[in-house]
C-alpha cells in the first residue's frame, strides 16, 4: 500500500470512478465523495466490474457542491485532491446560474477546505469548454494557452466550466498559499462504461448515433479522449513536480464530427449499425486542431486513439 490518501470528488461520475478504480490499483487510500450515500452501491457495482475486489481502501463520504456541510471531514488527512465532480446537465437551465454557481462556487469551497486541511496538490477537472470557445482564425491549433471568453458564448455549461476554472486559479493565486494547483482540460469523454456510469458524451453521441437518433451531422467538429486516459492524466498531474500550476489538455490526436463516428461505427462494428443514419460529411473549416503535445511532453501520457475509445464505448453500450 502507499502512504498516501487522495479524495476524488464525484466518484460516482464517470469519470470520477474511473479514477477511483486506477487509484486503487496503484494501492492508494481513496476517499470519495457522493452527493447521497445512497450512490454507494453503483460505485462499488462498478468498480467490481472494473476488477476490483478488495475496496478496504475505499471510504465514501457524502457532500454536495452547494453546500459546506461535509467536505472538512472528506478532506481533513488527505495528500492529494482530485475535483472532478462538477454538474453537467442533458440540456441548457433557463437560468445559467444554476450550473454556474454550483460549479464556481463547488471548486472554491473545495479549494477552501483543501487548504485549510493542508493538502499539497489539487487537480481540478475544467474543460476544453474553458479553452476553445471563442472566435479564432479557421486552422487555428488549440493550445493551453487558449481561454474561452464568457462573454462569447451563450451556452452555460461552458460558462459555468470557464468561470470556475478561473475562480479556481484567482484563489490559489490571491489566497492558496501552500497548495499547488494542476488544471486538466478534456475535450469529449468516451471509452468504457463501468456498471451503469454513462457520460453526457456517450449518450448524446454514441447512444444517438447508435440507435438512429441523430440523422445528420451538426456543423461541428469535438475532440475526443478516453476516460481511461484522462483517469491516467489526473493521477500524472497529482504526482508530477513540474505540473504545479500548470493546465492540460486531454484528448486523443484527431477530432471528429458525427458523420466521422457514424462511419467509423460502420466500418468497424457492422453488427451495431443497422440503425446508424446515413449521413453527409461537415465542411473541412470545422475542423480546427487541438494539442495534446503538453501532456504528451511534460508527462509523458499517451492517449489511446479516437477511434479506440468512440469503439470502446460502442462495444460496452
Amino acid at each position: 500500500m502507499k502512504k498516501e490518501t487522495v479524495l476524488v470528488t464525484g466518484g460516482s461520475g464517470f469519470l470520477g470512478v474511473h479514477t477511483v478504480l486506477q487509484l486503487l490499483q496503484w494501492g492508494y487510500t481513496v476517499r470519495t465523495t457522493v452527493r447521497s450515500l445512497t450512490k454507494k452501491d453503483s460505485v462499488l457495482h462498478a468498480l467490481n466490474e472494473g476488477g476490483i475486489t478488495n475496496v478496504s481502501a475505499l471510504s465514501f463520504y457524502e457532500a454536495d457542491l452547494t453546500s459546506d456541510k461535509g467536505w472538512k471531514e472528506a478532506i481533513s488527512g488527505c495528500d492529494y485532491v482530485l475535483h472532478v465532480a462538477s454538474p453537467f446537465p442533458a440540456s441548457d437551465p433557463e437560468d445559467e446560474m444554476e450550473l454556474i454557481i454550483p460549479a464556481r462556487d463547488g471548486a472554491l469551497r473545495v479549494l477552501k477546505a483543501a487548504l485549510q486541511a493542508g493538502v499539497k496538490r489539487v487537480v481540478l477537472t475544467s474543460s476544453f469548454a474553458a479553452v476553445g470557445y471563442s472566435p479564432k482564425p479557421d486552422g487555428h491549433l488549440f493550445t493551453e494557452e487558449d481561454w474561452t471568453s464568457p462573454g462569447d458564448v451563450e451556452q452555460a455549461y461552458i460558462k459555468s466550466k470557464t468561470l470556475a476554472e478561473k475562480a479556481a486559479w484567482d484563489f490559489i493565486n490571491n489566497a492558496g498559499v501552500g497548495m499547488e494547483l494542476t488544471v486538466i482540460n478534456p475535450v469529449g469523454i468516451f471509452g468504457p462504461i463501468l456498471g451503469n456510469i454513462s457520460s453526457a458524451s456517450v449518450d448524446g453521441v454514441i447512444k444517438k448515433i447508435l440507435n438512429g437518433d441523430s440523422k445528420e451531422s451538426p456543423a461541428f467538429t469535438m475532440g475526443v479522449v478516453d476516460v481511461r486516459d484522462v483517469a491516467d492524466l489526473h493521477i500524472k498531474a497529482m504526482l508530477a513536480p513540474k505540473a504545479a500550476g500548470e493546465r492540460f489538455i486531454a484528448t486523443a490526436d484527431e477530432i471528429v464530427s458525427f458523420y466521422d463516428v457514424a462511419q467509423l461505427i460502420k466500418q468497424n462494428r457492422p453488427g451495431q449499425s443497422a440503425a446508424v443514419a446515413d449521413m453527409e460529411p461537415i465542411p473541412k473549416q470545422f475542423y480546427n486542431g487541438i494539442s495534446n503535445q503538453k501532456a504528451v511532453t511534460a508527462l509523458q501520457w499517451h492517449p489511446r486513439s479516437t477511434q479506440e475509445a468512440l469503439l470502446a464505448s460502442v462495444d460496452s453500450l
